[in-house]
């Protein structure tokens, strides 16, 4: 499928040039540096060497007062704390933080993961129930709660406290909570937006060091766990988040907790563990646990106390991780024959497809595949329940949840963000859907949001890159959404040596008129076009730079992500 190429075009020509200078780089390299907002030295000395320092006080997100003197309060009364989260990995580190942390020096307290298939997403009447029944006074909700209006009632009237933490878009009305932290609260001034459900929870728990004035490095203790969040919830890697992932890697790779031990174990890669690394190993484990049967496996997992105890926890969720894999594989392999099949799905502008008795825990996963193959904003769809549920996805720049907002009238409840959203419907209701939601993308689509995006981040000559530039991009990590590893594109290239490696993969040496560069290159599933650059013809190359370790012996090499002939 061709590709589109974005070029970023977000600087300033006359800062590029003093941090040229200053920084003693190539232009190139300083245009990336500004790119990402670094506007002088002192920016780039910060944005180089994050520092704890540079966290925001937790005290200026609205209501953490209220919420810090709260939690307080309970502890020194000796009152039942509930400790309420998601089911998805977000929600179970920011369980496993929560209860983790308190646990050191408090006992009264539990944790509660809804069942993704009895209960569904969010605070449920009978997680109330639950803390109503055992003498719960007090839940904290992570990852979840910002909408959930008549649940917060529903515990006031029970006479049980609520404080929210939660970083998902507040509806028109808030819960009548005792505290609600979101830094995407409008009344909310917090400087950086963008924290994952741990990480609000984490600032609560600051906030509460800071009151109770107990040693901050206690809490540090769980940045390994925050740094899984921040990976796998696909938040941006900015700001405060950047600074959390970066030191909870350095956590994460030097002494990880055993439950977060094993599954690195379980991963079985010998490399530095990466944003990435997480987002495609120890995330997806995570998560299986409440997609094939209940996410307390994970939290169970994530608080162990030995690497024997968690090897056995980990080798369970590894087996249901398997488990999902295969569903995984045989729906995607259904839902691509379904469209494939289908000259009016082939014709559409958006895919919407329904079985009913897909499983519910890998249609989201199932939707991005489908995307891959077909790149159309998509909803899958599946009976749970006596109700219809589904996962939508979408493309570059097409906001999916504003779509599905618009076909809110055949919805029973829907939530999400731009680029991924739920929705739970009445069965009956579901062609209607098809129609209106194809109704809505197809007025509001672009052709070119229709075609997969590269973005670019600027244009080098191949004699730019020398250890020294490697080791500089090296060090703005860590990678992930909004600092993204940066693409470079070198134009007018030709190729010698290129051969197809198993099949499918080229492999290649890169020249460059006018410079003595000669680099190697390797793309993934790009063997179709070996004839064509074997054949000397030039082309311009979009890629990432890499360090390929081969039986000790370390070079640079591209990583092919686009080729693109004149």
């Amino acid at each position: 499928m061709q590709k589109r190429w974005i070029f970023e075009e977000e600087f300033d020509g006359d800062v590029v040039s003093t941090l040229q200078q200053e920084l003693n780089v190539s232009e190139s390299l300083a245009r990336v540096l500004n790119q990402r907002g670094i506007g002088d030295l002192d920016g780039a000395k910060s944005f180089f060497k994050p520092s704890l320092e540079q966290l925001h006080d937790p005290f200026l997100m609205k209501d953490m007062d209220i919420a810090a003197k709260r939690l307080s309060t309970a502890i020194h009364q000796g009152e039942s704390i509930l400790v309420y989260g998601d089911y998805d990995v977000d929600g179970t580190t920011a369980v496993a933080t929560f209860f983790g942390f308190l646990s050191e020096f408090y006992d009264k307290l539990a944790f509660y993961i809804p069942d993704r298939y009895q209960e569904g997403y969010g605070v449920s009447e009978q997680g109330i129930e639950y803390a109503a029944e055992n003498g719960f006074s007090l839940i904290v909700t992570l990852d979840c709660g910002i909408k959930a209006v008549d649940r917060v009632n529903q515990a006031n009237a029970l006479g049980i406290d609520v404080i929210i933490c939660d970083h998902h878009m507040p509806g028109d009305e808030l819960p009548a909570a005792t505290a609600v932290l979101d830094p995407k609260r409008t009344d909310c001034d917090y400087p950086y937006k963008e924290l994952s459900g741990c990480g609000v929870g984490f600032k609560l728990l600051q906030a509460y060091c800071q009151l109770e004035e107990i040693e901050e490095n206690r809490l540090l203790q769980y940045l390994d766990l925050l740094a899984v969040s921040i990976a796998s919830d696909i938040v941006p890697i900015t700001g405060e988040n950047r600074v959390l992932a970066y030191f909870g890697l350095r956590k994460l790779n030097a002494a990880p907790r055993p439950g977060l031990q094993a599954l690195v174990n379980l991963c079985k890669s010998r490399k530095e563990l990466t944003i990435s690394g997480i987002v495609f190993g120890i995330g997806p484990r995570i998560n299986a646990a409440g997609r094939m049967d209940h996410a307390g496996a994970a939290v169970d997992l994530l608080l162990a106390k030995t690497i024997d105890e968690a090897e056995a926890l980990a080798d369970a969720i590894n087996d249901k991780n398997d488990e999902r894999r295969n569903f995984d594989s045989t729906i995607t392999e259904e839902a691509l024959d379904m469209i494939s099949s289908s000259e009016t799905m082939l014709n559409a502008k958006s895919t919407v497809l329904f079985k009913n008795d897909w499983h519910k825990g890998v249609i989201g996963i199932v939707a991005s595949r489908c995307i891959e193959k077909y790149y159309k904003p998509t909803v899958i769809l599946t009976e749970s329940n006596d109700m219809v549920t589904g996962s939508a996805r979408s493309v570059h720049g097409f906001d999916v949840y504003s779509a599905i907002t618009e076909c809110s009238e055949l919805l029973e409840q829907y939530g999400g963000h731009m680029y991924a959203a739920g929705v739970t419907m009445p069965s009956e209701n579901v062609d209607a859907f098809k129609k209106k939601f194809e109704e809505v993308v197809s007025s509001r689509i672009t052709q070119e949001q229709l075609k997969p995006v590269i973005t670019i981040d600027t244009v080098i000559y191949l004699d730019e890159i020398n250890e020294r530039f490697f080791n500089i991009i090296n060090k703005m990590g860590p990678f992930g959404p909004k600092n993204m590893q940066p693409v470079f594109v070198a134009e007018n290239v030709h190729a010698t040596n290129a051969k197809v490696l198993k099949g499918e993969h080229l492999k290649f040496t890169v020249n460059q008129e006018g410079t003595d560069a000669a680099i190697e290159a390797i793309g993934f599933g790009f063997g179709e076009y070996v004839d064509l650059i074997d054949s000397g013809m030039r082309f311009h190359l979009a890629f990432t730079i890499e360090e390929n370790d081969f039986r000790g012996i370390k070079s640079l090499q591209l990583f092919v992500k686009d080729i693109k002939f004149d």
